[in-house]
């Protein structure tokens, strides 16, 4: 889900402060996700996917589609712990606590309706290193033993789900307390569930901590690396190695978030962060979605291992590195734009102007496809999958489920953008014609 991170930036007017939601109701209400039925079925269906990728794929086999047979669960993997609980609550404490004493870069995100600007203090790369640190430290020493997740994975997940659950009520209760917060126009419909689901308040904050940006960047990206390696850690001590599979995966996702924090600034420019509430969509994508159904493909690894062929690992590196190519290049292309058009690096692109002022990129990355940096991302999810082999559909989840995301991110920018930008955005679509794929979609 960078998910929470892909997404493009939309205009500041689609949000607004109490005081202007007041004549919401007089207005049609635009829902998204189906609406309140949607927002329900997604609120109960989410964690259901969760558990369904555990239950119907793991060390006890893994359901095919020509033969419906569901495994059972190995033995020793519980639904629920106390002492799974306690770590979870714990990680979040841990990842919290180092957020607010690591230093960081302070970066102002885009302006209120009020015409305000919010700080944002940024470290997520920070608490990488010294996580990585702490718990490579535990791991050499013997004092801790990350292979733990795997046996626990389940009674883990039901901790964050129920975590997730637990801040989502809290941040919706909390949204009407006060009278000056800005509230997300799309999660202020008045219908409680929707509401609920998309997210009231636009910036939920306990004193300088924003929420909403820590959990998107912090404890579930961080908690997905060590989930992949306390898979790795487990395999190491099953079989006295690690597989180039394994390896792969491992490093693959672990540079996705690498990347992903190296460059936290670009997350203050995303949909997730300048439009959409912080609810339940955002709070269990970020803290349960994430960290337990990403790591999804190193679990498969460990619990059915495939020796897989030098071309066929070959051939995964390339499509991981065509990919990374094209989502790095194009989202830097378009930030060293954003931030100064004179940029000799791409002062030589074309480009529409609006009659907002701003504009629009029809050159370089950005004159292949609307949303080529999608692509990128879509090829680097086939690079994920791949190393599972081809034996079973569950581990290439993922990427299907990842395409499908992305083909409804286009859509909702798409409409974002028409109405920000009105006839402009028109005559964009005609010059570049092609939303993510070129020559296909």
């Amino acid at each position: 889900r960078r998910v929470s991170q892909s997404a493009h930036t939309r205009a500041a007017a689609m949000v607004q402060t109490r005081a202007a939601t007041k004549t919401a109701q007089q207005h049609k209400i635009h829902y998204e996700f189906g609406g309140p039925i949607g927002a329900l079925g997604i609120i109960v269906g989410l964690p259901a996917v969760c558990y369904g990728l555990v239950v119907f794929c793991n060390a006890n086999g893994c359901i095919r589609l020509n033969a419906l047979e569901v495994p059972t669960l190995p033995e020793g993997m519980v639904l629920f712990s106390w002492e799974a609980c306690a770590v979870f609550l714990g990680w979040i404490a841990f990842t919290t606590a180092l957020h607010l004493i690591l230093p960081g870069i302070r970066k102002e995100g885009i302006q209120l309706p009020d015409k305000s600007r919010l700080t944002y203090k940024l470290n997520g790369m920070r608490v990488l290193v010294v996580t990585l640190a702490v718990v490579g430290a535990g791991v050499h020493s013997g004092g801790l033993d990350l292979a733990w997740v795997h046996t626990n994975f389940l009674a883990l997940l039901t901790a964050g789900v129920a975590f997730a659950y637990g801040l989502s009520l809290c941040l919706y209760l909390g949204s009407f307390v006060g009278s000056s917060k800005v509230l997300a126009k799309g999660g202020d419909s008045g219908n409680p569930v929707y509401d609920f689901f998309i997210g009231r308040e636009l910036n939920p904050r306990i004193g300088l901590l924003d929420l909403k940006v820590f959990c998107e960047l912090t404890p579930g990206l961080i908690g997905w690396v060590l989930l992949n390696l306390g898979f790795a850690q487990r395999q190491y001590q099953l079989t006295g190695a690690v597989s180039p599979a394994m390896g792969l995966v491992c490093a693959f996702q672990a540079l996705y978030v690498v990347d992903a924090l190296w460059f936290e600034p670009a997350i203050l420019t995303t949909m997730d962060v300048t439009t959409d509430g912080f609810g339940f969509m955002l709070a269990f994508g970020d803290l349960v979605w994430v960290p337990f159904t990403y790591s999804l493909q190193a679990r498969y690894i460990l619990e059915h291992p495939k020796a897989l062929g030098a071309w066929y690992l070959t051939l995964i590196l390339a499509i991981k590195v065509s990919g990374y190519v094209v989502f790095r290049g194009s989202n830097l292309e378009k930030n060293w734009f954003r931030n100064d058009p004179a940029d000799p690096r791409v002062k030589h692109l074309r480009y529409l102007p609006t009659a907002r002022g701003t504009k629009l990129l029809i050159s370089g990355w950005w004159g292949v496809a609307r949303h080529i940096n999608y692509l990128g991302d879509w090829l680097m999810a086939w690079a994920w999958c791949l190393p599972c082999g081809l034996d079973h559909t569950v581990p290439f989840f993922y990427v299907i489920y990842f395409g499908i995301l992305l083909v409804h991110r286009d859509l909702r920018d798409g409409e974002a953008c028409k109405e920000k930008y009105g006839a402009d955005w028109d005559k964009y679509t005609k010059i570049v014609p092609y939303r993510l794929i070129p020559y296909l979609y």
